[in-house]
C-alpha cells in the first residue's frame, strides 16, 4: 500500500497532532513563565522557578525531536504496508522523511566539538605517520642485527605500508567532511564571516569626518624586510581595530619604494588619510587624545592586548567553528584588507600567472637562502623540500596528469638547480625575479613587485612547502586562508611551527599525561602550561613545563594550544549580515 495518496494517512495524521500538541504546551509553558513581572522581592523565587519551567520545556522538546526520529525511523522500515508496489519509497515519501530527519539539525551547523576532533584526528595521524617515519629511519641507520639488504628492504615496506595506511586515513577523513551535510553551510559561514569582518575593517577605515575622528598613526619604515614589514603593519592595523582607532600609515620615503604604500596597495581608506588633529599623545593615549603614535612592536609598552595570537571574543566561536587555527585566519583577514592591489600591480600578478603557466593541481614552494642562511635559519637543500613535494602529490587519490611546482625563491640556482634534478616535475618560476630579491638589488622596484607577485602565487598554491622562520612564507600561508574555507593544514614547514614574531604570550596546555620514557623527554600532567619552542616534525616537541620548569621534548599530540579571546569592539554600527545579500 502507498503511503501517500493525496490525503494524510493515519500515520501521518498521528505526527502532524503530535507536533500541534507539542507546539501548544511549549507556548502556553513559555507564555506562563514570562507573562508576570514579578517583585522586587520574590523576583530571585520566581527566577529559580522559571529556569526550572524553562528546562522542563527544553527537555520536552528534546523529547518531540526523538519522537520525530523515531517516527521516521519507522517510515523507513522494511514494512510492506508503507511501502509501494515497487518495494521502494516514492519522492514524496522521501521527501517527508528527509525533512522529518533534518529538524534542528543543519540551522547551525556541525557542533564546536565535532570540528575540533575531526581536526585533531586528523593532526594525530600526522603526527603518528612524523614518529613512525622518524623511528623506522633510525633503524634503517643503526640496525646491525641481519644482513644489509634484507634490513633495507623490510624497513623500506615498513615505511610504504605506514605511508599508505596514512594516505587512506587521510583521505577518509577528508570524505568524512565532505559526508558530513554541512558544505553548503561551510561555504555559506565561511563567506558571510569573512564579508562581516571586511565591512568592519571599512567602517573603520572611512569615518564620515576625518578631522573628528580618533586616529592611530604608525610608520612602515621599520628596519627589515617586506614580510616582517608587512607583519609590522598587520600589528598597528589589529591594534587600531582594537582602539577603535582610524589607522593613519606613513609610509612616504618607504625603503622598498620612495612613493610609500600607495604605490602598489590601495590606500588604507578613501576618506581618512590625514594625521592632523587637536591633540597627540604617544602610545597608549587615552580617550581624550585625538591622536595617538605607536612604536614598533619591539618598543610598544604596554603591550596592547589586541595583537596576536587573541582573536576577537564576539567573533571567536565563528572563527573557531570553520578554521582549524583561528588566529592564522584572522590575520589574514587583516591581509585581504591591507594587501588590495593596485590596478597595475594586479595586471603585473595576472600576467606573471599566465606567462608561468600557474595551473592547479600545484604545490608552491618557497626557499629562502641569502642573508638569512646562517643567522635566522638553517640551510635547506631543495631536496627536502621535493621530498614534501612528493608526499603531497603521492597522497592524492587521482594522479594528476602534470606534477606542477611553482618555486619561489632569492637564489635563482634553487630553481635551475629544481630543473635539473626533478625532470618529472613541471618546475615553474622566473629565475630574473629571484636575482632581483638578492640583498643588492632587494630595494627596487623590480623586487617589489616580484616578491608582491611571489607571495600571491605561493598564496594560490594547494600546498605550501616552505620554512616557518620565513616571514615572506608566513606572509603566503595566511593570505592562503582566504582562498579556502579552512587551509590551516596546507603546508609543510621544514623548520618551526607557525608562530606570530613579537605575540603575546599564549603557552600549550597539556591535555594528556605522559611519563618519560627517555631521558631527553620532559613530564606531562593534565593542564600543565607548556612554553612551546617547536614542533621537531616527527611526533615530538620541545619545549618547558611551566610547572616544573624543565625543559625537553614530549609528545606533540598529548598538548593543545588554547584560542586566545579579547574584548575587541563589536562595531554596533555594521550590520552582521549586509544588506545587499
Amino acid at each position: 500500500m502507498a503511503l501517500w495518496n493525496g490525503r494524510p494517512g493515519w500515520l501521518s495524521k498521528l505526527g502532524l497532532i503530535l507536533l500541534i500538541a507539542w507546539l501548544i504546551v511549549l507556548i502556553i509553558s513559555v507564555f506562563h513563565v514570562m507573562k508576570s513581572n514579578p517583585s522586587l522581592d520574590n523576583r530571585l523565587t520566581n527566577e529559580k522557578d522559571n529556569a526550572r519551567k524553562l528546562s522542563d520545556i527544553m527537555k520536552n522538546f528534546e523529547i518531540l525531536k526523538k519522537q520525530n526520529d523515531a517516527l521516521a525511523n519507522f517510515l523507513t522500515r522494511d514494512n510492506s504496508k508503507i511501502f509501494n508496489s515497487a518495494g521502494n519509497l516514492n519522492d514524496k515519501q522521501k521527501i517527508v522523511i528527509d525533512a522529518m530527519k533534518n529538524v534542528g539539525n543543519n540551522e547551525n551547523g556541525p557542533s564546536l566539538e565535532y570540528e575540533e576532533l575531526r581536526r585533531k584526528v586528523k593532526n594525530n595521524v600526522k603526527e603518528m605517520w612524523y614518529y613512525f617515519n622518524a623511528e623506522l629511519d633510525k633503524v634503517k641507520k643503526y640496525a646491525d642485527d641481519f644482513p644489509l639488504d634484507k634490513r633495507e628492504k623490510d624497513i623500506d615496506d615498513a615505511i610504504k605500508n605506514t605511508w599508505e595506511h596514512k594516505k587512506s586515513l587521510m583521505n577518509d577523513l577528508d570524505k568524512l567532511m565532505d559526508a558530513d551535510g554541512h558544505g553548503e553551510w561551510r561555504e555559506k559561514e565561511s563567506r558571510e564571516l569573512s564579508d562581516l569582518v571586511q565591512r568592519r575593517f571599512y567602517h573603520l577605515q572611512n569615518p564620515s569626518d576625518c578631522n573628528t575622528a580618533k586616529k592611530l598613526t604608525c610608520s612602515l619604515n621599520k628596519g627589515c624586510g617586506f614580510g616582517c614589514q608587512i607583519h609590522h603593519l598587520t600589528y598597528c592595523f589589529l591594534v587600531a581595530y582594537g582602539t577603535e582607532r582610524t589607522l593613519i600609515l606613513k609610509s612616504k620615503g618607504w625603503r622598498y619604494h620612495k612613493d610609500g604604500w600607495e604605490s602598489v596597495f590601495k590606500p588604507l581608506s578613501d576618506t581618512c588619510q590625514s594625521a592632523g588633529g587637536s591633540s597627540h599623545s604617544n602610545w597608549p593615549g587615552d580617550a581624550t587624545k585625538q591622536v595617538v603614535s605607536l612604536p614598533f612592536v619591539d618598543n610598544v609598552y604596554p603591550k596592547p592586548i589586541y595583537q596576536p595570537p587573541s582573536i576577537p571574543a564576539d567573533l571567536a566561536p565563528r572563527i573557531q567553528k570553520i578554521h582549524g587555527h583561528p588566529i592564522v585566519w584572522w590575520v589574514g583577514q587583516v591581509l585581504k584588507f591591507l594587501m588590495r592591489p593596485q590596478d597595475n600591480i594586479k595586471n603585473v600578478i595576472d600576467y606573471s600567472r599566465d606567462k608561468l603557466g600557474f595551473e592547479k593541481p600545484i604545490v608552491g614552494v618557497h626557499v629562502r637562502r641569502t642573508d638569512k642562511v646562517g643567522t635566522e635559519a638553517a640551510f635547506h637543500d631543495i631536496d627536502e623540500y621535493m621530498v614534501k613535494v612528493d608526499q603531497y602529490f603521492n597522497q592524492l587519490e587521482v594522479e594528476p596528469t602534470v606534477r606542477r611546482v611553482f618555486i619561489a625563491s632569492d637564489d635563482p640556482k634553487v630553481i635551475l638547480t629544481a630543473r635539473k634534478r626533478y625532470t618529472r616535475y613541471e618546475i615553474i618560476g622566473d629565475p630574473t625575479v629571484a636575482e632581483t630579491a638578492s640583498v643588492s638589488k632587494r630595494y627596487s622596484d623590480s623586487s617589489l613587485h616580484g616578491i608582491i607577485v611571489d607571495i600571491n602565487l605561493l598564496s594560490m598554491s594547494d600546498h605550501l612547502v616552505c620554512t616557518f622562520s620565513s616571514q615572506v612564507c608566513r606572509v603566503a600561508y595566511e593570505l592562503m586562508q582566504t582562498y579556502h574555507i579552512d587551509a590551516y593544514d596546507k603546508f609543510t614547514s621544514l623548520d618551526d611551527s607557525y608562530y606570530y614574531g613579537g605575540q603575546n604570550a599564549n603557552p600549550y596546555v597539556a591535555i594528556l599525561d605522559h611519563v618519560p620514557r627517555r631521558v631527553s623527554e620532559i613530564e606531562l600532567r593534565i593542564g600543565d602550561k607548556i612554553e612551546v619552542h617547536g614542533n621537531h616534525w616527527d611526533g615530538y616537541s620541545k619545549g618547558r613545563n611551566m610547572r616544573s620548569g624543565v625543559t625537553g621534548l614530549f609528545p606533540s599530540f598529548k598538548v593543545k594550544n588554547p584560542v586566545a579571546v579579547a574584548d575587541f569592539p563589536k562595531y554596533p554600527q555594521v550590520p552582521l549580515v549586509s544588506d545587499e545579500k
